[in-house]
């Protein structure tokens, strides 16, 4: 039987033949209105794509993660394992932020920058907000689960999908039916997924060809000191991941490593954790993480477990107060470090949601919002390398967070699984 090719060879592909189509549309259209009409033609293939991504990833959590918890019994375990998974996404947390504060202070990417800045009384065009606990909390839980699915708010769908887990768990032999009926949803949402995958290299085509045709390749080399930095951190903090992935799972962390490099790969050139998700989800199941677990770790670490946007938040930060030569003692900036660590928590289904977060941190500190215009230009890049971080991240987490539960197959990672994986209790 022939051989099929890995996805991630097509992915590659269409991510080298994206930035030529990009820079050679670029390069013949100067104009920038052709260009840009251009290049929102092109983006037509991504934008459908996540547009079917998040047609299905309220139904596949809601659907994966309620038979997770009907299938461990007791709200006692889901409590125990939630515990676990919060304690590693806070240490994950510091530790992105504290590298990125480290390394901005030692770079100084924003020092002499050699362009203009933009006046302080520039206007972003983001909508910002004080940040309240209340707001926070009281978002976290839905009016309407049906509301909560329709807007793709993650972090609702899980709160309403532990509450009806919970409830079916509760009922034992009279949920069990129930339970085989939602069970056979997360099937038909998988196999819907599977073939939204197969349209993955012509998504990550279009993405790198829009943007470079829009921006070309020049906004690189005028960027690439900060670029160049914050790339440079995101790889001491894939270092700094998968070494506590090792202290954990051992040499097979890199095994992990190698199984998650397709949505890895498109995290990275659709510049969108929410299309990772599905096959972040089938390279657990291959890698030996039971469904319950991994189907209740990964939907909380896209709400509280950002690490590579978390660093950006960083590194933004700190480069505009360097830019404008603003002095922040280090008291100051370990209190921003705090605030952010707080505000990022509301970033899942925010659009450019990171952006967002600098702003209305930049706004309690009296630092100009306008300094955000320096990075929008270069921003789609930016959000590659922390996307991918971000799936890099949760991949490890939920992975460690199986092991502490006992819940990891190491069988598993002797054979790859073809078919669906059904959800069946431990």
């Amino acid at each position: 039987m022939k051989k099929k090719r890995p996805l991630t060879l097509y992915i590659l592909i269409a991510m080298v033949l994206g930035i030529a189509v990009g820079y050679v549309c670029h390069d013949t259209f100067p104009d920038k209105k052709i260009t840009t009409d251009i290049a929102a033609h092109i983006s037509i293939a991504t934008d459908v794509f996540l547009r079917l991504i998040k047609m299905i990833i309220s139904l596949l959590v809601f659907s994966t993660l309620t038979v997770g918890i009907a299938h461990m019994g007791d709200g006692k375990a889901a409590g125990r394992i939630g515990a676990k998974a919060m304690g590693w996404f806070v240490s994950a947390s510091l530790v992105s932020l504290t590298l990125g504060m480290v390394l901005s202070n030692w770079m100084q990417l924003g020092a002499n920058l050699g362009l203009p800045l933009p006046p302080i009384d520039a206007v972003t065009g983001l909508k910002t907000s004080a940040f309240t606990l209340k707001d926070f909390v009281s978002h976290m839980v839905p009016k309407s689960p049906i509301e909560a699915m329709a807007n793709n708010e993650i972090l609702q769908v899980l709160v309403f999908s532990i509450f009806f887990g919970s409830a079916l768990g509760a009922l034992g032999e009279h949920g069990k039916k129930l339970t085989a009926v939602i069970d056979e949803l997360a099937q038909v949402m998988l196999r819907i997924t599977g073939a939204i995958m197969t349209l993955a290299p012509l998504a990550v085509f279009a993405a790198m060809a829009s943007v470079v045709t829009t921006n070309g390749l020049g906004i690189l080399v005028t960027f690439a000191k900060f670029m160049g930095g914050f790339y440079l951190g995101l790889f001491c903090l894939w270092i700094l991941l998968i070494g506590g992935g090792f202290i954990f799972l051992g040499k097979s962390v890199f095994r992990l490593i190698g199984l998650i490099r397709e949505p890895f790969l498109l995290a990275f050139s659709t510049a969108s954790s929410e299309a990772a998700y599905p096959k972040l989800l089938d390279s657990l199941d291959k890698f030996g993480v039971q469904r319950k677990i991994s189907s209740f770790v990964l939907p909380m670490g896209y709400s509280f477990n950002l690490d590579g946007s978390m660093m950006y938040c960083t590194f933004a930060v700190l480069f505009i107060t360097q830019a404008y030569s603003i002095e922040l003692s280090m008291g100051t900036q370990i209190t921003m470090l705090l605030l952010l660590m707080l505000t990022s928590k509301g970033m899942a289904g925010v659009p450019r949601a990171s952006l967002v977060v600098i702003a209305a941190t930049l706004n309690q500190f009296n630092i100009p919002e306008a300094g955000l215009l320096l990075l929008m230009g270069v921003d789609q890049f930016l959000d590659m390398g922390r996307s991918a971080t971000n799936a890099v991240g949760n991949a490890i987490a939920t992975a460690v967070v199986a092991k502490w539960e006992g819940a990891l197959d190491t069988e598993a990672h002797l054979t790859v699984v073809e078919k669906p994986v059904h959800i069946h209790a431990a």
